[in-house]
């Protein structure tokens, strides 16, 4: 990778926390009494920030609260496993020190909210190597949109040509790459049915780092 910025996603990319995410929707509606949830929902909540997540909840299991309670008690689960268990991917650390020595301004962008990244990030000891981290919530649309790359790339101050970003989710990859910028697919277990789809669409890619 040779650009001079970068946008790291976080869950899957940076940390192993994509099986804490995938356990969570059953986790929160199991803490409601809702031990089914039909294949089509969680199909339809991989692209989704929190609170589009917990609005669909709302609506298809008849929750009480509102979308934004549902969101805020799923965010203090996962705070938990950001505080306390979610760890590192082998070999970040290292690859992020040597992009910063060659003068790579580095980002996060991710679906998770910011407070629980900057626990994340901090408690892992890799804060340090990211200007900012931006969540989709503050922008208001996922990663099946382009609105957080092109919102990361205004406060590095970069073109999507100089910048590369670094996702495990191919369609998260794929809405980057429509959007002009450089990209590099990681490996993660939780993608890993798509890996020979990912090789085709990223620019680069990265098996172990």
């Amino acid at each position: 990778m040779d650009k001079k910025f970068a946008i790291f996603d976080m869950d899957g990319t940076l940390v192993d926390s994509m099986d804490y995410w995938c356990r969570l929707a059953g986790e929160y509606l199991a803490s409601k009494g809702i031990s089914y949830i039909p294949p089509h929902i969680m199909e339809q909540i991989g692209p989704m920030t929190m609170s589009e997540s917990a609005a669909l909840f709302v609506e298809e299991f008849s929750l009480p609260g509102t979308a934004e309670s549902v969101a805020a008690e799923m965010n203090t689960m996962m705070e938990g496993h950001y505080r306390n268990d979610v760890p590192l991917k082998s070999g970040v650390a290292a690859y992020l020190a040597s992009l910063q020595a060659q003068g790579v301004v580095m980002c996060v962008a991710s679906v998770s909210d910011e407070p629980l990244m900057e626990a994340c990030l901090r408690r892992i000891g890799v804060r340090q190597y990211f200007s900012f981290l931006l969540s989709c919530e503050e922008v208001g649309a996922g990663k099946d949109k382009p609105d957080v790359y092109w919102a990361a790339a205004q406060r590095l101050g970069g073109h999507p040509s100089e910048i590369a970003v670094y996702e495990d989710a191919p369609y998260a990859l794929k809405t980057a790459k429509q959007a002009g910028f450089y990209t590099v697919g990681v490996y993660d277990e939780g993608y890993a049915a798509q890996w020979e789809q990912m090789t085709a669409l990223a620019d680069e890619v990265i098996e172990d780092f």
